[in-house]
C-alpha cells in the first residue's frame, strides 16, 4: 500500500527486500485501483516460487471511479480473483483475504467462495482483515481461515482483550499491521490516537525510545512488541523508501524482546477495549 514510485523503482525496492530475506508481500485490489497488484506482479514475474503473495478482496470500485462499495458476495469474489490473478501475473494467490467485514455480511456465502477457490487451485489459503471481535469469532467458528490481519501496536492493544488468545487457541496466525502507529512510536510529534491522549502517546513513544539505543532501533522495539505474542506470525510493515526497508530488515534480523522489556512496555498504558462490534 505504501509504494508510490513507478514500476521500475518499486521493483528495485521489492527485489532489495527479497534479497534481504523478506519474502511475504501483501497487497490488495483496492490499492491504487489495482495498480499496486500490477506493480507487485511486474516485480516478481519469473520468480514467483521465491515469494509469498497475499492480496485482498471485498471493496468494489465504482465504474465512475468515485469510490468503492463493500461487496463480500460469492459472485463478486469469484469474479474479482481472476482480475487479481491477471494483475499479479500469476495463476495462484498464496493468501487471499477478505478486506474487512461486518456481522451483517452473508458470511457462509463468503466462506463458500474462498473454499471453492481453494478447490480450484486459484488460492492456497484464505483469511480476513478485520479488527472486529464479533466478525473474527464468526470466522473462527464457521470457516477454515489461516490468518487474521489486524491493527496491533503498543498504542492499540485492543486485540489482546480476546482476539489474540482465541486465534492462538485455534492455530490461526495474526498478521499485525500498524505496528508503528503511524510513526507516532518512532519520533513523529505526538497527537491523540485511537482514544489515547497526546500525553499518553508521548509516554508510549518515550518508553520505546528508552529501550532503543545504538544496538536496537525504535522500529525494532515497536515491531518486536507485536511479534512477542505467539500467534503473531508477521509484522506487516509499509515500505516506501530504502531507509524504511533498512528498518524492516533490522526488525527481521533482531532478537525478540526480553520478558523484562515487554513488562516495561505493557505497564506504560492500560489497553483500550473495543466499544463496538463485540
Amino acid at each position: 500500500m505504501s509504494l508510490e514510485g513507478n514500476h521500475a523503482e518499486n521493483a528495485r525496492l521489492l527485489h532489495s527486500a527479497l534479497d534481504a530475506g523478506i519474502n511475504y508481500f501483501d497487497t490488495a485490489d483496492l490499492y491504487q485501483q489495482g495498480e499496486n497488484e500490477v506493480t507487485v506482479g511486474k516485480a516478481f514475474k519469473g520468480m514467483r516460487d521465491k515469494v509469498v503473495v497475499a492480496t485482498k478482496v471485498g471493496n468494489q470500485w465504482r465504474s465512475d471511479g468515485s469510490g468503492w462499495d463493500w461487496n463480500p458476495s460469492k459472485s463478486y469474489i469469484l469474479e474479482a480473483v481472476n482480475k487479481s490473478l491477471q494483475r499479479l501475473q500469476t495463476d495462484y494467490i498464496d493468501l487471499y483475504q477478505l478486506h474487512g467485514g461486518t456481522i451483517e455480511d452473508p458470511i457462509d456465502e463468503t466462506i463458500e467462495a474462498f473454499e471453492e477457490l481453494k478447490r480450484q487451485g486459484k488460492i492456497r489459503y484464505y483469511g480476513i482483515s478485520s479488527i472486529r471481535p464479533n466478525v473474527i469469532r464468526e470466522y473462527v467458528k464457521r470457516s477454515n481461515i489461516s490468518s487474521v490481519m489486524m491493527q496491533y501496536s503498543l498504542l492499540d492493544r485492543r486485540p489482546e482483550e480476546e482476539c489474540l488468545d482465541l486465534l492462538h487457541e485455534h492455530q490461526i496466525s495474526v498478521l499485525a499491521r500498524g505496528s508503528y502507529a503511524q510513526g507516532l512510536l518512532l519520533g513523529k510529534p505526538a497527537k491523540p490516537y485511537l482514544g489515547c491522549s497526546e500525553a499518553e502517546v508521548a509516554q508510549a513513544a518515550g518508553a520505546v525510545r528508552a529501550l532503543a539505543g545504538p544496538e536496537r532501533s525504535e522500529a525494532e522495539v515497536a515491531a518486536r512488541f507485536v511479534l512477542y505474542h505467539d500467534t503473531v506470525s508477521s509484522a506487516v510493515l509499509g515500505i516506501r523508501t530504502a531507509e524504511q526497508l533498512s528498518d524492516a530488515v533490522r526488525v527481521a534480523q533482531s532478537v525478540p524482546l526480553a520478558y523484562s522489556d515487554m513488562q516495561k512496555l505493557m505497564q506504560v498504558l492500560s489497553p483500550k477495549k473495543y466499544e463496538q462490534h463485540r
